[in-house]
């Protein structure tokens, strides 16, 4: 896979990304949602912190602007990482699976860090209005914005645990709970390559042509 095939995938997905995201925070209100299906709603919120929320504040002594930084700061490094990476895998003319999976990582880093970096100064808040792009009042500042996530996918809703499950017996759940974007889902599916197609992404020339 040529380098210029690889930045078209990233370029493509950026787009979409975000396109959906902006036209979220342009057209909803926070926590507003439109049942697409029964199982499937598009669901706007906004993530503060890491995967689910997760706040550096919550386990360090931190005030919730520092862990933010912090944590935008170590995605700029990440992105760059991973950067590194997908050239160095496209210079090395590895197998097309593994840069194509590293495309779709690099892809989908990038697309939440320019959440993280620049929504908190170019748009308003979302509670209880539609918030404003390039707003004369933003929400917050460069590098304290928050990542934008609308796919919910209800699945199974209220649940009921059979009363012989050890701990939860009784209990309600639901599934699938988390609220994710297309950036998330570019970041889930090149990780998914890896572990699927490992020995493909992985293996020798020598290897995957004997396989073959």
């Amino acid at each position: 896979m040529s380098l210029k095939k690889s930045i078209l995938v990233i370029i493509l997905l950026l787009v979409v990304d975000q396109i959906s995201k902006i036209y979220i925070k342009t057209h909803f209100t926070y926590q507003q949602s439109v049942e697409v299906f029964s199982w499937f709603k598009v669901l706007f919120i906004e993530n503060e912190g890491a995967a689910w929320g997760a706040k550096l504040s919550d386990i360090f002594p931190v005030s919730d602007s520092t862990g933010k930084l912090i944590l935008t700061v170590f995605r700029l490094f990440a992105v760059a990482g991973i950067g590194y990476w997908l050239y160095g895998t496209i210079k090395k003319q590895a197998p097309n699976v593994l840069i194509f999976a590293v495309s779709l990582i690099f892809a989908g880093a990038l697309g939440n860090i320019i959440d993280s970096v620049f929504y908190g100064a170019i748009f308003d808040e979302s509670y209880g209005k539609i918030a404003t792009l390039f707003s004369d009042e933003p929400y917050s500042n460069l590098f304290h914005g928050k990542v934008v996530d609308m796919l919910y996918f209800p699945i199974i809703q209220d649940a009921i645990w059979p009363s012989w499950v050890p701990f939860v017996g009784g209990n309600t759940f639901s599934f699938f709970e988390p609220v994710f974007n297309i950036a998330d889902m570019a970041i889930s599916t090149g990780v998914g390559i890896l572990l699927v197609f490992n020995k493909k992404a992985f293996g020798t020339k020598t290897e995957i042509s004997s396989e073959e």
